[in-house]
């Protein structure tokens, strides 16, 4: 998934209502960096658990599935962090505020925040498959849904209408020609924008997953964003940010296809999937490429909705600007590789 919309900033001295987990209170506490949404802390020395602050975009209910999803995973034998009852059974708490806190279980490991070798990305293959082999027979109704998150025409018409509404922006000379490029690869692109949908995590980004000290896949992490997805969106954004070793902030990417082949190998040894779900999964990472291309283009004009890095460029356009051109150029490197990626499917 792309970074997080950042429409609140937190006050600073925030501190967790651990009263309502009798065996936390006593604990020491600080926060933990790397989130970008949820106000982090953890707690406990070594770590018991990671309490945190839900955000305004998602809802408390979310918890139930949480619960649900990982209480079936546990069954199948699988690591994962379990949600911790407050000391009256709830799986969340309400501050003063109405804020929802929540507590979650502390899983000693590593995460990382790019792939690094063919190793690493085998180990998160794997991982992810046993993780959706174990998911595969659960029988779930979402409580929490954020539909349209994957609607790419959407996305493309948000573009449209950003450049409609913004024909004397500082950045239309350039945004306008890239635009103009998505859009034309978009018309292009051949693939299913519908397909079978399960039970997926949402954000399969690296540094959602948790290795040991080998290396090894442990468990997924942040589960907040699970939904039912079809496995080319699913797999299509996790290759997406996995085969991208340049990262988000770069105007030319290259997608790694050693990378690619490692773990989408790893992950059908553990998950093995029909001919056509293997075949939509090529096509699926362009796609979400053009749409996060798109998505952050249309950002450059209306600077509304991404967080962005002021240390390094001088406005939120500026850097979504830069993130646009490097996912654009990340889709036209997976084209280009469309028919070696696609041949390492079928091997």
């Amino acid at each position: 998934m792309p970074p997080k919309p950042c429409p609140e900033t937190y006050p600073p001295l925030v501190q967790p209502p651990l009263s309502a987990w009798s065996a936390l209170a006593a604990q020491p506490h600080g926060p933990l960096s790397g989130g970008l949404i949820n106000d982090t802390f953890v707690v406990g020395a070594p770590p018991r658990a990671v309490v945190q602050r839900l955000h305004l975009i998602f809802d408390p209910v979310l918890h139930e599935d949480i619960e649900a999803i990982t209480a079936h995973l546990a069954a199948k034998g699988l690591l994962t962090p379990r949600l911790l009852r407050t000391d009256s059974g709830d799986l969340f708490t309400l501050d003063d505020e109405g804020r929802c806190w929540r507590a979650l279980s502390w899983v000693p490991g590593e995460s990382h925040d790019r792939v690094t070798s063919p190793a690493l990305a085998a180990e998160g293959g794997a991982l992810v498959g046993r993780w959706h082999a174990a998911t595969s027979d659960l029988q779930h109704t979402f409580a929490f849904t954020r539909p349209g998150a994957h609607d790419t025409h959407r996305h493309m018409q948000v573009l449209r209408d950003a450049l409609d509404a913004h024909p004397s922006h500082r950045l239309r000379d350039e945004v306008a020609p890239l635009a103009d490029r998505i859009l034309a690869d978009w018309e292009r692109w051949q693939g299913r924008l519908t397909g079978p949908t399960r039970i997926g995590h949402g954000d399969l980004k690296i540094s959602n997953l948790r290795f040991d000290a080998d290396g090894q896949g442990l468990c997924l992490l942040d589960l907040d964003t699970m939904a039912s997805l079809s496995l080319d969106i699913e797999m299509g954004d996790a290759m997406r940010s996995w085969c991208n070793p340049a990262g988000e902030d770069v105007a030319e990417a290259r997608f790694d296809a050693g990378i690619f082949s490692a773990a989408i190998g790893a992950w059908l040894t553990e998950c093995p999937q029909p001919a056509e779900e293997r075949e939509a999964l090529v096509p699926g990472i362009q796609r979400i490429c053009l749409e996060l291309a798109a998505r952050f283009a249309a950002d450059a004009l209306n600077e509304a909705y991404f967080g962005w890095d002021p240390s390094r460029f001088a406005t939120r356009g500026a850097h979504n600007l830069l993130r646009a051109q490097g996912q654009a150029s990340l889709a036209a490197s997976v084209e280009e590789q469309r028919a070696t990626l696609s041949e390492s499917l079928r091997s």
